[in-house]
């Protein structure tokens, strides 16, 4: 029992951490997935403090994960984790059983597990940890108490440290297709031997007051005693013929679209994205106008990218101190792009060569 009990503990110690620290990498990820549960529950109070959960919950994880490994104070921690993994499992049995979400982001965007997946890995964890709980009298600690809350301090100062960082600056790994080498023209295509949805025809008719289910193969179509009722898709065989990037679609106010024209504009072109420009962060101003007097005097171009209204982004530049022009675009596809407001993203034919965040934005300068 001794051995089982220890290689339960480092594999969910080791789980613990390595999922806390994949998402400490990119706590606003996590804090976007934490808003689509929100409004799948109707718990939109809650959406405000997604980030601040976020955060928390990342941080409980490295620290939580670093206890179960150096068997400090396992009463408590087995306690707190059992909770969790009974959250998480219900919250992973709501996305597979109600398929009204798609992914957990258990692991982030690094490690996309499908509900299934997650929801079995938090099952086999939950199994895991109950064991933990139950022995935990019998789990004896690597070090003494001094050394173990010296550790325990040293992981809680890095796992705050870490996701303060990342919100300054950008996730330290990129794992969105929008990073840096990536060709958006190429991600915005269905990956090569991709497999459509596969969709059945169900067709509904009426006999006696009764309604019945019929293929394309066997409905009563010379039997004028039935009555035509309707028509629906049903899907049989879910398929991955998504491409990466998707929504991805630049266009001015008027509605025209100018997504390939940027895309492929043969010199360099800088996409200010501005997810919301009410809530746009600070800073950054001079360095953007020096950017603009780059690209009049060099011949290359720069667009503002939002979600917001014409009047907002027209306040928003005389506010600045901007003139470039902006193109409006889906605000989901602005936040996974950049993941500060306002990010600069570098583009060369389609390709990202550079992004910053608006604390990291390089000096242009014209000499």
């Amino acid at each position: 029992m001794k051995l089982i009990l220890n290689l339960f503990r480092i594999i969910v110690g080791v789980l613990f951490i390595f999922s806390g620290l994949i998402k400490a990498n990119d706590p606003l990820g996590l804090s976007y997935k934490m808003d689509e549960f929100f409004e799948v529950l109707h718990l939109y109070w809650l959406v405000p403090y997604s980030l601040v959960f976020s955060i928390l919950m990342n941080a409980f994880e490295i620290i939580a994960g670093v206890a179960v490994l150096v068997g400090y104070r396992m009463r408590i921690f087995s306690t707190l984790l059992l909770v969790l993994i009974i959250f998480f499992t219900f919250l992973t049995g709501f996305a597979l059983f109600s398929g009204l979400i798609k992914e957990c982001g258990c692991f982030g965007d690094c490690i996309k597990l499908e509900a299934k997946e997650s929801f079995w890995k938090d099952v086999i964890l939950t199994v895991m940890i109950v064991v933990i709980f139950i022995y935990n009298k019998q789990i004896k600690p690597l070090f003494s108490a001094k050394i173990s809350v010296i550790i325990l301090a040293l992981a809680t100062v890095f796992s705050f440290g870490i996701q303060w960082y990342t919100l300054k600056h950008l996730p330290i790994v990129d794992c969105l297709p929008f990073k840096v080498g990536n060709n958006i023209p190429d991600n915005m295509k269905i990956p090569a031997g991709a497999k459509p949805d596969v969709y059945k025809t169900v067709l509904i008719y009426k006999k006696d007051g009764k309604e019945q289910s019929f293929t394309e193969d066997n409905y009563p179509w010379q039997d004028s005693t039935w009555e035509y009722v309707d028509r629906k898709d049903e899907l049989v065989q879910k398929g991955n013929a998504i491409p990466p990037i998707k929504d991805f679609a630049l266009k001015d106010f008027d509605g025209g679209d100018f997504t390939q024209a940027i895309l492929s504009e043969g010199t360099t072109v800088y996409l200010f994205l501005v997810k919301n420009v009410e809530d746009a962060g600070s800073g950054w101003e001079n360095k953007i106008k020096s950017l603009e007097k780059l690209a009049a005097a060099k011949g290359f171009y720069i667009y503002g990218v939002t979600s917001s209204s014409k009047e907002a982004v027209e306040k928003f530049k005389q506010e600045r101190g901007i003139t470039f022009p902006f193109m409006q675009m889906d605000g989901t596809t602005i936040k996974t792009a950049g993941r500060a407001n306002p990010t600069l993203m570098e583009l060369n034919k389609g390709t990202i060569t550079g992004k910053w965040h608006y604390n990291d934005i390089p000096t242009f300068s014209a000499n």
